[in-house]
C-alpha cells in the first residue's frame, strides 16, 4: 500500500488542526494502530506549528535575497505512507535552522528548565523514528521525520 498528499497551507493557527486532522483520517482509514496515529499527529502539529511561528521574515527584517512575501504565507505538508513506514515533511519559506541545529545532531528533548519555546523539535524526535533538519539557502526550511508503522487486527490496506 502507497498513499500520499501535499498540503499548500497558510501560514496561520488554524492550519494546523487541518493538517493533523487529514493526518488523522488518513492513518485510521488504512488501520494504523491509533498509538502510532497520535505520536506522528503530535510530531505533524509541532512541525506545523513550527512553520506558523517561524516559516518566514520577520516584519522587521530586510527582505533582500528572500522570497517574495506572498509566498513566505504559506508552508507545505507532504505525508509519504509507503508499505510499513510514513514519513512527513513540513517546508517553510523562513530564514531556515541555524548551523547548529542541522549540523546532524538529533534534537534533543526540552529540559525543566525550559518553557514554551524550544520543545518542538525534540517533541518530534520522541515521537519519531528519524528526523532530518535541513536547510534551503534561500528558500527555507524543511523537518522531515519518519515512523515504522504498527497495524490494527483486521487493517483492510495492512502491508501484505
Amino acid at each position: 500500500m502507497s498513499i500520499w498528499w501535499s498540503l499548500h497551507l497558510r501560514r496561520e493557527a488554524a492550519s494546523v488542526p487541518l493538517a493533523r486532522r487529514l493526518l488523522l483520517g488518513t492513518m485510521e482509514t488504512a488501520g494504523v494502530d491509533p498509538d502510532i496515529c497520535f505520536d506522528l499527529s503530535v510530531a505533524l502539529s509541532e512541525a506545523c506549528a513550527n512553520a506558523v511561528e517561524h516559516g518566514g521574515p520577520a516584519a522587521d527584517t530586510p527582505r533582500v535575497g528572500m522570497p517574495d512575501p506572498a509566498v513566505c504565507a504559506e508552508y507545505r505538508v507532504t505525508a509519504y505512507l509507503d508499505g510499513d513506514r510514513c514519513r512527513i515533511e513540513v517546508t517553510d519559506s523562513g530564514p531556515g535552522f541555524p548551523p547548529s541545529t542541522v549540523a546532524g545532531h538529533r534534537p534533543r528533548p526540552a529540559g525543566p528548565s525550559e518553557k514554551e519555546h524550544g520543545r518542538g523539535l525534540g517533541l518530534i524526535a520522541e515521537l519519531s523514528d528519524h528526523v532530518r533538519l535541513r536547510n534551503r539557502p534561500g528558500r527555507g526550511a524543511v523537518v522531515s521525520f519518519d515512523k515504522v508503522l504498527k497495524w490494527r487486527e483486521g487493517a483492510l490496506l495492512k502491508v501484505s
